[in-house]
């Protein structure tokens, strides 16, 4: 079933019939567990191996400017649609220039208020460029400082991607307030305490391609003064 109407645009309304997200549900899954009941989760906290199925499709960013952020991590599915490493670009570039200014205020809306912002997305089409369409969230997370600097992202797409890059339209935006975003009913928390809102125990392994590397320390060599180029002679009468 096509989704199009006569002028060539996606029906937003038939996304949620038609089509399933399943690795933006598990990574929204992911990132509620971490917060338990606080409004925004560390990025010290995620761990890849809690959304190891949806690794492709995931991101990280961090806030520059305002309305500008840049890839920290990036799954290999957003470097497909770039056809290069996205790491250190800026979010931006998956867009077109008539879709950048509401993107960047998409990004305000995670790091200012906080928020959790959905987009819904077509990309440009063209000689080798069938039609490709998706949804990106973007979740709010404090940085070591405690300021919210960061996001958790998940770019999903349905369609090929032919010849790349691939830069996208919005066709539809939603923002949540956290305070009432995905909120379980208290009766029913205690149902999914251990399951589907409750992060898993992961090990000390590294999955590669996501994680950051660890910057470590090295002392400096001590450098051998030798002996000392001044002298005090005292003369006593």
């Amino acid at each position: 079933m096509k989704m199009r109407s006569e002028n060539n645009v996606i029906r937003l309304k038939e996304f949620p019939r038609t089509v399933s997200f399943p690795a933006i549900n598990e990574v929204v899954a992911y990132w509620e567990g971490l917060r338990g009941g606080r409004p925004v989760p560390m990025r010290s906290e995620i761990n890849p191996r809690g959304i190891e199925s949806a690794l492709s499709n995931a991101f990280i960013l961090e806030r520059i400017a305002p309305g500008m952020a840049r890839f920290r991590l990036a799954g290999a599915h957003l470097s497909d649609l770039m056809g290069m490493e996205v790491r250190g670009m800026p979010f931006t570039s998956f867009f077109t220039p008539d879709a950048r200014k509401e993107v960047g205020a998409a990004l305000e809306a995670v790091f200012q208020s906080p928020e959790i912002v959905e987009i819904m997305v077509t990309a440009d089409t063209g000689i080798g460029k069938p039609d490709l369409y998706g949804k990106v969230v973007l979740l709010p997370l404090k940085s070591d400082l405690g300021d919210i600097t960061r996001a958790l992202g998940c770019f999903v797409t349905e369609g090929e991607i032919g010849r790349s890059p691939r830069r996208f339209g919005v066709t539809d935006r939603k923002v949540t307030q956290i305070a009432t975003a995905l909120v379980t009913p208290p009766s029913a928390r205690e149902k999914t305490a251990e399951t589907e809102f409750s992060p898993p125990s992961f090990t000390s392994d590294v999955i590669p391609g996501f994680e950051e590397a660890k910057s470590t320390f090295t002392a400096a060599p001590k450098e051998d003064v030798g002996r000392p180029n001044l002298r005090l002679i005292s003369f006593d009468d």
